[in-house]
């Protein structure tokens, strides 16, 4: 594991309680160093801070995810939807606000683990009799074995945990499924905590596929919405 942290007692005091929990730590101060880190060591999960020195996280990120996906969790002091927003459409898994509890840093990174280590399982899911294991839903094409989404026929790119959380609305079928469903469902959290993290990759899964594809049930959660 790498943590990219440019504040150097809470990059120690991260790797400390992660060594502490049975993981192998890397560490990195600036991006430059996380880019090269992360290239020489291919760590399973990378946390990874937005502020940093010779380039910010979100490049670092960028950078990282050209040959392969990396799971990443930021950290960020900053609570704008749309730097989120950008960490996600980059390929992030989730993200935490500072000040953060270190039990709950070791609980998303090890749901996120989990999560990448049960996904070649999924390639097993549906099969049709001509051995084309795909889902069609409206004007949406789901393959689950190569996690591809279509719509209307033109290819859409979604991060791993964007592709879950659609697949877990379709197999809901219309049905509404709370924030805390989905956040035990789709990314192994069993406390309730982290509706933002829901709520921002509903937007982003509506940005790249249309407004029209989940459905929002006020004070309830979201649904599979309208796909023509």
């Amino acid at each position: 594991m790498l943590v990219v942290e440019d504040e150097v007692s809470i990059a120690e005091a991260i790797a400390a309680r992660l060594r502490n929990e049975g993981y192998e730590v890397d560490l990195a101060h600036d991006g430059p160093t996380g880019v090269r880190r992360c290239e020489a060591t291919r760590p399973d999960l990378v946390v990874l801070d937005v502020m940093l020195p010779g380039f910010d996280g979100f490049e670092v990120c960028r950078r990282i995810q050209r040959d392969r996906h990396v799971p990443v969790l930021f950290l960020t002091a900053l609570d704008q939807e749309t730097d989120l927003l950008v960490g996600l459409r980059l390929g992030a898994d989730d993200y935490m606000t500072k000040p953060f509890s270190a039990r709950e840093l070791v609980a998303r990174i090890a749901a996120i683990l989990r999560r990448v280590e049960g996904r070649p399982e999924d390639r097993t899911e549906t099969t049709r009799p001509d051995g084309a294991r795909t889902l069609q839903v409206g004007d949406l094409t789901i393959d689950r074995g190569g996690r591809l989404v279509e719509r209307d026929g033109a290819a859409v790119h979604l991060t791993p945990t964007e592709f879950d959380l659609l697949c877990r609305l379709v197999d809901a079928d219309g049905d509404v499924l709370t924030r805390e469903q989905l956040l035990g469902d789709v990314w192994g959290y069993r406390d309730g905590s982290g509706h933002r993290t829901v709520d921002s990759h509903v937007r982003s899964l509506r940005r790249k596929l249309g407004d029209d594809v989940v459905r929002t049930v006020h004070a309830v959660g979201y649904a599979l919405g309208r796909t023509a």
